[in-house]
């Protein structure tokens, strides 16, 4: 398999699917066909599979692992939802303060690298990593 030709997906494991399904659907606004099972898949512009969620205590019956819940913010990975521009990332801010979400860093930053990015945490404390690489639309 050669990197550059496999498509990702990332799929977060859910502790309580309910809530994490109205979160990325209800206030990120990714469409989903949820049917309230253990799987939940939302469309994206990666396509297929790009974004999905899994209930956490069926993937360890699956794995033969002993379940244990996560605690606190998710330090061992985050997801980067990327946006055409800064105005792009500053709008989404903005949307989002208006929800009962965490921002764990606080509002938009631009870096000496040149992503501007915010991050938002997950229900469950996934980092939402929400940022932009073009200061403009060309």
């Amino acid at each position: 398999m050669l990197g550059k030709e496999a498509r990702i997906g990332v799929c977060p494991l859910a502790d309580d699917m309910d809530s994490m399904v109205r979160f990325y659907r209800d206030i990120l606004g990714f469409h989903t066909q949820w049917d309230g099972g253990d799987f939940a898949e939302f469309e994206t512009a990666g396509g297929e599979l790009s974004l999905f969620m899994y209930s956490r205590k069926a993937f360890v019956q699956e794995l033969g692992e002993s379940y244990i819940p996560p605690k606190g913010i998710n330090q061992t990975f985050e997801i980067a939802l990327w946006l055409p521009c800064f105005a792009d990332v500053d709008a989404a801010y903005e949307r989002l303060s208006k929800f009962d979400v965490s921002f764990p860093m606080g509002g938009p930053k631009t870096f000496p690298f040149g992503i501007r990015n915010f991050y938002v945490a997950d229900p469950e404390g996934n980092l939402l990593e929400i940022g932009s690489r073009r200061e403009a639309l060309a």
